[in-house]
């Protein structure tokens, strides 16, 4: 009986995970501690701002009337260019792996919005399309590569064997692409989408920064550096950090969904 309860407490991930919650919570405390303790020392409210200070300021941010405006503004330019780039690079890999010719014409271009310094980008792009669309278009080429060369990968990785044996029996093409492109790009794709998501946020926050259209959180973090108001700058971060969680989890949870197994569905149809 001893021997049966030790092995069902040891393979149980519940206790296991409920048993790491108060080590990471105080970890999180002691963090927390240290940073207030540091804002005391220091007591410059311009160079650093306490955990203290950051929530009042984050309640007076998000208790103006013109809040949501401002995030949701920049939440919906940094979305659109983050999925616009998803669906291209994710068509233009299907298309280069399909025609060689069209690989070798996008692969200049594809090392070029890999190497071009983000600056460069962003100096062009004002120019260009002006502040307001900055950061549309900024995400966009800065996501594009990663998602086509991820794609392209995975397209690459499918199982010779598997495809042979399609042609064999003369499998559709829309289940060979769910059978057997699907498992091999899926894991590229998601991958490379939770780097993107990052590089997205951070590339589409700082083209506000610069570009400062109207309303935008990155306005808003001008502002805070041009009249010193580190608390406001801070408060601003962290809803930046909230936004782009929310939408990373929304999006991986939809590519988890298209990732599940279809193996039941594989006789029907033709």
């Amino acid at each position: 009986m001893k021997k049966i309860g030790k092995i069902h407490t040891i393979g149980s991930p519940l206790l296991r995970s409920s048993a790491q919650w108060p080590k990471k919570i105080g970890i999180v405390l002691i963090w927390l501690a240290a940073w207030e303790l540091t804002d005391r020392l220091v007591h410059n409210r311009i160079i650093l701002v306490g955990p203290v200070h950051l929530v009042t300021a984050l309640v007076d941010q998000v208790g103006k009337d013109d809040f949501w405006a401002i995030s949701s503004a920049s939440f919906l330019r940094i979305a659109i260019g983050f999925l616009l780039s998803f669906a291209s690079g994710f068509l233009l890999a299907m298309g280069a792996y399909r025609f060689a010719l069209l690989k070798e014409f996008l692969e200049p271009a594809m090392v070029a919005l890999k190497t071009v310094p983000m600056i460069s980008f962003v100096i062009m792009l004002l120019i260009w399309v002006g502040n307001q669309a900055l950061t549309v278009y900024l995400s966009f080429l800065i996501v594009l590569p990663i998602i086509y060369t991820n794609t392209l990968a995975g397209f690459r990785n499918a199982d010779r064997e598997m495809l042979e044996m399609a042609a064999v029996y003369r499998l559709a093409a829309w289940k060979r692409f769910l059978y057997i492109y699907r498992p091999a790009f899926m894991p590229f794709l998601m991958s490379s989408s939770r780097v993107s998501l990052g590089m997205s946020w951070k590339s589409g926050i700082m083209a506000e920064v610069i570009g400062t259209p109207k309303p935008s959180i990155g306005r808003e973090m001008y502002a805070a550096k041009s009249y010193l108001q580190t608390a406001n700058l801070f408060a601003w971060t962290v809803i930046v950090i909230v936004l782009s969680i929310v939408f990373e989890k929304a999006f991986m949870l939809l590519l988890t969904k298209l990732n599940k197994p279809l193996g039941s569905r594989i006789g029907r149809g033709k």
